[in-house]
C-alpha cells in the first residue's frame, strides 16, 4: 500500500507492508505516524496531534493483536507518550516468549518450533520485525532507558541476533 501526504507543499510517500498480519486502520495509522516522527516531523503538527489522538483511543482496546501493541508503543516513544509507552509494554511483557535466557513475541496461534538435529530454527520475518518494534520501544525512552528496561532489551536483542542467518541477514525482512 502507498500513502501519499502533502504537508508544506511537500509530498511525502510512504510505502507500507504490514508483515504481522494485521490489516488494519490502527496498524496502518500507527506506520504512518512512525514514519512521520522519524522524519522528524513535531508532534505539534495537527496531522501528528490527530493521528496520536486516535492512536491513544484505540490503544485502549483489550483487543489489540501483540502486533499492533508493538506498533504503538514505539510510536508513543517517539511522541513522547512515556506513560502510554508503559502501559503498552507492560501489557506487551505478559505476552512475551522468554526462553534461553532471551525474549520475544509470536503471532497467537502459532505451530510450536520444530526441534530437528542439524537444523536451527529461525523465525517468520513477521516475528522478528514485531519483536524488533519492541526493542525500539524499550530504547526510545525520554530520560534514557532505566537499567531495568536496559536489561530486559538486552534479553530482546539476543533473541533478534539469533535469528540472524549466516550472512547477517535474517528471514524475508524489510
Amino acid at each position: 500500500k502507498t500513502e501519499e501526504k502533502k504537508l508544506g507543499g511537500v509530498i511525502i510517500y510512504i510505502c507500507i507492508s504490514v508483515q504481522g498480519g494485521v490489516d488494519n486502520e490502527v496498524s496502518l495509522t500507527a506506520y504512518i505516524t512512525i514514519a512521520l516522527l522519524e522524519v522528524p516531523l513535531p508532534v505539534t503538527l495537527s496531522l501528528i496531534r490527530n493521528a496520536l489522538f486516535c492512536l491513544e483511543t484505540a490503544s485502549d482496546q483489550k483487543e489489540n493483536h501483540v502486533y499492533t501493541k508493538a506498533l504503538l508503543a514505539y510510536a508513543f516513544a517517539l511522541a513522547g507518550k512515556m506513560d502510554k509507552r508503559k502501559t503498552l509494554l507492560d501489557s506487551l511483557e505478559k505476552e512475551a516468549v522468554k526462553e534461553d535466557g532471551s525474549v520475544h513475541w509470536q503471532r497467537p496461534g502459532k505451530e510450536p518450533e520444530v526441534d530437528l538435529p542439524y537444523y536451527r530454527y529461525r523465525a517468520p520475518s513477521a516475528e522478528v520485525e514485531m519483536t524488533s518494534y519492541v526493542l525500539l520501544a524499550y530504547l526510545t525512552s525520554q530520560p534514557a532507558p532505566s537499567r531495568e528496561e536496559l536489561s530486559f532489551a538486552s534479553r530482546i536483542a539476543k533473541w533478534i541476533s539469533g535469528q540472524q542467518n549466516p550472512n547477517g541477514g535474517f528471514s524475508s525482512t524489510q
